[in-house]
């Protein structure tokens, strides 16, 4: 497969270092989002959550806890992705990690601006999926995501062509098809909302 290249991109020569990390969307409609804090009890739920076996399937990560624990630290010390729990309410129901595409493995494939960002998404419970929580949740979290970093004009999703749901859900919430793309562990489509 070939990169997608119709989309407007940066010059490799641009300069990601002066680009922060992703930011934290200060989310509304009811909707709260943190970073996740591996020295609570988050660790253990982001674990619990990468074991069922509906994410497991498309995630690859049903990983031991204390490889979760490392990951969570690595995302949470550098500017290439944050690891966020998304509540409307009390407990935490997705989990989300908000990237710079330009940083990403998909950027080999996907011509990324600078302050692009992506989304990795998952409902961790199998009881609260088919419920509207991503298609409800995905227009509050972009507009917030536009909010947060101005300069950022592009949200891009890289769900498994396999993963029907999880299209399905992402359509509802705004996002449009590109195309189909290969990644390292997928044949993923490429999904957008633009500003």
């Amino acid at each position: 497969m070939r990169p997608v290249s119709h989309l407007d991109a940066y010059r490799p020569a641009d300069d990601l270092s002066a680009v922060p990390g992703p930011p934290l969307p200060v989310l509304a409609d009811g909707w709260h989002a943190r970073a996740v804090d591996p020295d609570t009890r988050d660790l253990d739920l982001v674990h619990r959550w990468m074991q069922a076996p509906h994410v497991a399937a498309f995630w690859h990560q049903a990983w031991p806890r204390d490889r979760w624990e490392e990951e969570l630290r690595r995302q949470l010390s550098g500017v290439h992705s944050l690891p966020v729990l998304v509540d409307q309410g009390h407990d935490p129901v997705i989990y989300l990690e908000v990237y710079r595409a330009a940083r990403d493995v998909v950027a080999e494939v996907y011509q990324a601006r600078p302050h692009d960002l992506g989304l990795h998404v998952a409902v961790g419970d199998l009881g609260m999926t088919d419920r509207g929580l991503v298609r409800g949740l995905l227009p509050v979290l972009t507009a917030a995501l536009f909010d947060a970093d101005p300069r950022c004009t592009r949200v891009l999703l890289e769900p498994d062509v396999r993963n029907r749901r999880a299209i399905a859900s992402f359509t509802a919430g705004g996002f449009e098809p590109v195309g189909e793309v290969l990644l390292p562990d997928k044949v993923a489509l490429l999904m957008v909302r633009t500003r």
